[in-house]
């Protein structure tokens, strides 16, 4: 799958969603599913500027593909991080940097946080995009 047909799976699963309670709740259950960082790679350089809990993120690249390591001290971030790593990990730096994020009005999302978390979830998008950019000026 490509990221933008991940995105629309994702709008998709959002949209059988009646309430902000059950959407909280599907974010929450994405969290459960991320597999914990070991406490040797949350380190203070993985740490995700902008964000009201800790969130760390790791990147690394396999095969011309980057993939992403996430995990936070708090649920809903956490949560937020493992849909974002769904999305975008596994594929190529151009298909990371070339697409868009639209998917997150189309889902919601930032109406259903708080502004702080909100800026957390953009903060989180910039840093992928970052990997993305240095990994890309590594090749």
């Amino acid at each position: 799958m490509t990221i933008s047909e991940k995105q629309q799976s994702l709008i998709n699963e959002f949209s059988f969603l009646d309430d902000w309670q059950q959407r909280y709740e599907y974010v929450i259950e994405l969290g459960k599913s991320l597999p914990e960082m070991p406490p040797e790679a949350k380190t203070e350089d993985k740490l995700i500027k902008g964000c009201q809990s800790q969130v760390w993120l790791n990147a690394y690249i396999n095969d011309g593909k980057l993939y992403f390591d996430a995990d936070s001290d708090a649920i809903l971030p956490k949560g937020i991080a493992a849909m974002l790593i769904q999305i975008y990990s596994g594929h190529p730096i151009e298909e990371i940097l070339k697409s868009n994020e639209d998917f997150i009005q189309k889902i919601g999302l930032q109406e259903f946080l708080s502004p702080t978390r909100a800026n957390g979830l953009l903060a989180m998008i910039k840093q992928v995009k970052y990997y993305a950019i240095a990994y890309s000026i590594k090749k």
